[in-house]
């Protein structure tokens, strides 16, 4: 059964508790990498999805629509990394700017999210940095 457009869910376990089951899992599996990832960092429902933030500013995001999961880098530099570095990693994956679209059946590499979270939190760091 596909993911609806759900009404505005309060908190991350609300989003997830209106999915279907199989989206469900594979997005719960998601966020538990994304957690492993990247201790410490909080979460919100924005723009109607689940996005993690770290030191107040948004790292990644995941979702769910139709058939397919979604997963948010949130970063329009990761772009090109996503298209080029990560070419072989990411063959079989719909990827759409800063954004990977994948089936339940065929979840993401937890070393892939694992990496992508962690250059994520680098970038948000340098840019903090900048600012200071």
């Amino acid at each position: 059964m596909p993911a609806k457009k759900s009404a505005r869910a309060e908190s991350v376990d609300g989003y997830l508790v209106a999915l279907p089951e199989v989206m469900r899992a594979a997005l719960e599996r998601l966020r538990k990498i994304i957690k492993a990832a990247a201790p410490g960092t909080g979460e919100v429902v924005s723009y109607r999805v689940p996005i993690f933030k770290l030191q107040g500013h948004p790292l990644v995001g995941f979702g769910a629509a139709g058939n397919r999961c979604s997963f948010y880098v949130m970063s329009s530099s990761m772009i090109p990394k996503l298209a080029l570095a990560r070419a072989d990693e990411l063959k079989g994956y719909d990827v759409r700017g800063a954004t990977i679209h994948f089936s339940p059946d065929k979840p993401l590499p937890a070393a892939l999210v694992t990496k992508l979270v962690k250059e994520r939190i680098a970038e948000n760091e340098k840019r903090a940095k900048r600012r200071v």
